[in-house]
C-alpha cells in the first residue's frame, strides 16, 4: 500500500531555517515525488518535484531559497527550507504518481501525505 507521511512541519522565526520530510513506501519512493503547500484561501502551490533519476525541478517564486532531496536508504523526501518568510506559512504536503518517472514537474499527482503545518512568525 503506498503512503506518505510528513513530518518536521511547526513554528519557525522569518529567516529561519526547517527542513520538512515525507516517509514514503517504496511504490512511491520509485516514482515522481513533489512537494506542495496551501494557505488559507490560496490555491495549492507546486513547489518542487524530483524525478526518479534524481532532477529536480522548483518553482521560480522560491528563488533558489529551498532545496529538495530524497535519500533512498529511507525511502524519505525532504524539503529543506532556508530564509524562511512569512508568506511560507501553510500546510505543507507531499505527493507522488507511481508509474511516473521522469518530467515529474508535469505529473498529476495523486497520491498525497495528510500534511505538516508550517508556521512562522516575525
Amino acid at each position: 500500500q503506498v503512503k506518505l507521511v510528513e513530518s518536521g512541519g511547526g513554528s519557525v522565526q522569518a529567516g529561519g531555517s526547517l527542513r520538512l520530510s515525507c516517509a514514503t513506501s517504496i511504490d512511491a519512493f520509485e516514482y515522481c515525488l513533489s512537494w506542495f503547500r496551501q494557505a488559507p484561501g490560496k490555491e495549492r502551490e507546486k513547489l518542487a518535484t524530483i524525478d526518479s533519476d534524481g532532477f529536480k525541478r522548483y518553482a521560480e517564486s522560491l528563488k533558489g531559497r529551498f532545496t529538495v532531496s530524497k535519500d533512498s536508504a529511507s525511502n524519505t523526501l525532504y524539503l529543506q527550507m532556508n530564509n524562511v518568510k512569512s508568506e511560507d506559512g501553510a500546510m505543507y504536503y507531499c505527493a507522488s504518481y507511481p508509474g511516473y518517472r521522469s518530467n515529474c514537474w508535469y505529473a498529476k499527482f495523486d497520491l498525497w501525505g495528510q500534511g505538516t503545518q508550517v508556521t512562522v512568525s516575525s
